[in-house]
């Protein structure tokens, strides 16, 4: 039994300091990579004007997304906004075929949701980035700790010997 103790403890121990190492490190370059974007939340989100590096001005940066595009797109989202719509001359109105039906065309208003849903997504992502490097640290520590444990009741585990 003490034997099994003292393998668990290095075994625990060496398993959580990888996860440990891994997790800062998958941090660290998260918040590498988005600082080196340069983004700055502007003066109308909910974390105003602040530099976008960790999960809070990620998010507040990616409401702030979404607030804008909804405004530029009427309230509608992509789904929500048909693929054509008719074509219209510089008063404003419809430009008509030889039929007498509207000319269609491409909506533009949609490819701003692209770009904006591509943006929204990449930012939810570092979040999510951050939130499971941080349980793997948590869980790496609790290893350690859990290995630490072990180790102390090896040290002291003593065989009864019954006569």
């Amino acid at each position: 039994m003490k034997k099994l103790l003292k393998i668990s403890s290095v075994l625990a121990i060496t398993m959580g300091i990888v996860l440990a190492t891994g997790s800062v490190w998958g941090i660290y370059f998260t918040y590498r990579n988005v600082a080196q974007e340069k983004i700055v939340t502007p003066s109308d989100a909910s974390i105003p004007e602040s530099p976008v590096r960790g999960p809070w001005t990620l998010k507040s940066q990616a409401d702030i997304i979404r607030t804008h595009t909804l405004k530029m797109t009427g309230g509608k989202t992509f789904a929500e906004m048909p693929r054509q719509i008719p074509k219209l001359d510089e008063k404003g109105n419809s430009v008509l075929d030889t039929e007498g039906k509207p000319v269609m065309v491409t909506n533009t208003a949609r490819d701003i949701w692209i770009t904006a849903t591509t943006l929204i997504t990449a930012l939810n992502l570092g979040i999510i980035v951050y939130v499971f490097f941080s349980f793997v640290l948590l869980f790496g520590l609790f290893s350690v700790w859990i290995g630490g444990v072990f180790w102390v009741l090896s040290r002291n585990y003593q065989v009864e010997r019954h006569n």
